[in-house]
């Protein structure tokens, strides 16, 4: 029979309010509320639940074949490639750091109404640099960094600016390490799987990276689709396997997660991958059971080698402004993050995420997005970042 479960208390159903506004990406469909029954499981459901070996595993999946590098594949990378260098990532990053530098700019000019920096205009800085995604922490950080030696002095726009850059790289410069996925000793794969809430640019970013490493360097990769409950995810991946000329391995809706991730890890092995992606589910608003499928993965990976993952990648949306602080912290929980990739900071001017993100976690941050094209998204680069970031020339 199903039935609502009451809550024990105002404030467990306030946290569970919170909780929910903060995993639940605003393109993700309206969250039905969870029910609960008793499930009656037939004996073949509980074998396969759990019981299931890995000879059956195997036996289950299908096996994409690695499409030929047709005509019209050739034309369609073609359109993919990166613009042309005369461009410059610096100017395709400042353009699509225009939202969140715009809005930084425009209040640094409002803000400077007088020669002298004194404790009014201290305050409103670092009311500027909260609205501009950076967080209460690091804002204030940033001001009091910037008000020692400067307090009561002469101050213009620009010398503002020059020094907000220097902060900003100062606090960036320890995390922006390049994800190299090195080549292994052991001829066995470099297994990085991608996690992110769904919604946050995870097919798109491993299709983007995946079609780097085998197009540009030339290095044999392979796409694994373990989010087994979204079938708009599975075939988004596979156009970009076939883009990029990688193999593909998936299996059914609603197949088991590990199935995937171990049948994947096998074939890369026998063909000598160098590099496997596992995309992952992202179903936050149902925690406990993500959680459960990811750890599930890991645990099978680890069978066949102790050192599995070699990277765990957290893909973050920069639209999401201050909730990307608590996805991480929820995917923290459930995994080994090894490091983040922020995309769509061309979308919205909450840009300054990134360096709040840096200062709170500390995690490395590999890559960033600024488009929809392949060569927007690049390895992260911290005294780029800060001066598009602020308006700075480079």
């Amino acid at each position: 029979m199903v039935f609502w479960r009451k809550k024990k208390n105002a404030t467990e159903q306030e946290k569970q309010e919170q909780e929910d506004k903060v995993i639940h990406h605003p393109e993700e469909p309206e969250i039905e509320p969870p029910t609960e029954y008793e499930a009656e499981l037939s004996e073949d459901q509980k074998h396969e639940i759990f019981e299931e070996t890995e000879e059956e595993i195997i036996e289950e999946l299908e096996e994409t074949p690695v499409p030929e590098m047709t005509r019209e594949i050739i034309e369609e990378d073609e359109e993919l490639d990166v613009p042309e260098e005369k461009q410059g990532w610096f100017s395709r990053m400042t353009e699509g750091l225009s939202k969140s530098s715009n809005k930084i700019t425009q209040g640094l000019t409002d803000l400077v109404t007088k020669k002298k920096l004194d404790q009014d205009l201290l305050d409103e800085l670092e009311d500027l640099l909260i609205t501009a995604d950076l967080g209460p922490k690091t804002a204030a950080k940033i001001v009091e960094e910037f008000g020692k030696d400067r307090f009561g002095k002469d101050i213009s726009e620009e010398e503002i600016r020059l020094a907000l850059a220097e902060s900003i790289a100062n606090i960036l410069t320890p995390v922006a390490k390049p994800q190299t996925f090195e080549k292994r000793e052991d001829g066995k794969p470099f297994v990085t799987i991608v996690v992110g809430v769904n919604g946050v640019g995870k097919t798109t970013t491993i299709g983007k990276v995946a079609h780097d490493l085998q197009m540009t360097q030339k290095r044999p990769t392979m796409i694994a689709a373990a989010d087994t409950f979204r079938a708009a995810a599975i075939e988004q991946l596979e156009v970009w396997a076939k883009r990029a000329g990688c193999p593909f391995v998936s299996k059914e809706i609603g197949s088991d997660a590990a199935a995937v991730a171990f049948e994947a890890y096998e074939k890369a092995k026998a063909e000598g991958t160098e590099v496997l992606f596992i995309d992952t589910a992202g179903r936050l608003h149902n925690k406990a059971n993500l959680m459960a499928e990811l750890e599930k993965i890991v645990r099978v990976l680890k069978k066949q080698d102790e050192t599995l993952p070699h990277a765990v990648l957290l893909v973050l949306d920069a639209t999401t402004g201050q909730n990307a602080f608590e996805q991480v912290r929820i995917f923290k929980e459930m995994m080994n993050v090894t490091g983040l990739i922020v995309t769509k900071l061309d979308g919205s001017a909450k840009g300054g995420v990134v360096v709040g993100l840096a200062d709170e976690f500390g995690l490395p941050i590999h890559m960033i997005g600024v488009g929809e094209q392949i060569g927007d998204l690049r390895p992260f680069d911290a005294q780029d970042f800060a001066n598009s970031l602020v308006g700075a020339n480079s």
